[in-house]
């Protein structure tokens, strides 16, 4: 059996079906594209009130650190055994009362933690668990609380 070097081939890239495909793939993407401008979002306006929601201001619960480790809660110097006491009526009320630890920056490191594992043990202690307990950095400090 004997080839012919006859046959050429060719450098020529078929496109004949290039054309079809691009004209199939506009039809489709403009097809989907009415479809996704149909669709909308059911929502309701509010009502038109004439008078303003009162929003009651929540207040926190501020553990501060002082210097030589002493605490201040709102204000009040007060013995790290006895601040679960004093957040238990607070908690009852309102158990999301949030609970802001705030170090000095010279207090030792072991006071914020003796006060942090203070207050995670409140479930054990007083049968309610603390959910919401912040510790802000030194920037948000500075930016926010003066």
């Amino acid at each position: 059996m004997k080839l012919s070097r006859e046959s050429k081939i060719s450098d020529e890239i078929p496109t004949s079906s290039m054309a079809d495909i691009a004209f199939l793939l506009i039809i489709y993407f403009m097809i989907t594209t009415t479809f996704a401008a149909t669709q909308g979002l059911d929502f309701q306006l509010p009502q038109d009130q004439d008078e303003t929601p009162q929003v009651e201001k929540e207040e926190s619960v501020l553990i501060e650190i002082q210097p030589s480790g002493q605490l201040v809660v709102d204000g009040q110097p007060m013995e790290l055994d006895r601040v679960l006491e004093y957040l238990k009526p607070k908690l009852e009320r309102n158990p999301l009362k949030p609970v802001i630890i705030r170090p000095d920056p010279s207090a030792p490191y072991g006071a914020m933690v003796n006060v942090f594992d203070e207050l995670r043990q409140a479930e054990e202690k007083i049968g309610l668990q603390i959910r919401n307990i912040s510790i802000p950095t030194q920037r948000e400090i500075e930016a926010f609380w003066f």
